[in-house]
């Protein structure tokens, strides 16, 4: 199944449990876009680098809150589920898990 779509993320930081809706779109070329908007601090901000091999889907994207940090985000779509990291530099990788939005 593709990663296109709407996905609801949750991602667990040290810091807590944070929510985002993750938007995944394939364009007519092949190439990818997409958003990432999160539930709790409000922020939007727009997925670069995006590539999808397979079921494997992994871009870059940076955030300021709920501080400051440039993410690159590695996941696996397994039909309606995908699981994954984000790792922000020099911290450790933290779980990101999704379900398709209906």
């Amino acid at each position: 199944m593709s990663a296109a779509g709407t996905w609801n993320m949750t991602i667990d930081t040290p810091i807590g449990k944070q929510h985002a809706r993750l938007e995944l779109v394939e364009n007519a070329d092949g190439t990818w876009q997409g958003t990432s908007h999160s539930v709790d601090s409000g922020e939007t901000s727009d997925l670069t680098d995006i590539s999808v091999s397979g079921n494997e889907v992994t871009w870059h994207q940076a955030v300021t809150k709920p501080m400051k940090l440039n993410l690159k985000c590695t996941v696996t779509v397994d039909g309606d589920t995908l699981s994954g990291k984000a790792k922000a530099g020099m911290f450790p990788a933290v779980t990101m898990t999704g379900e398709r939005a209906s």
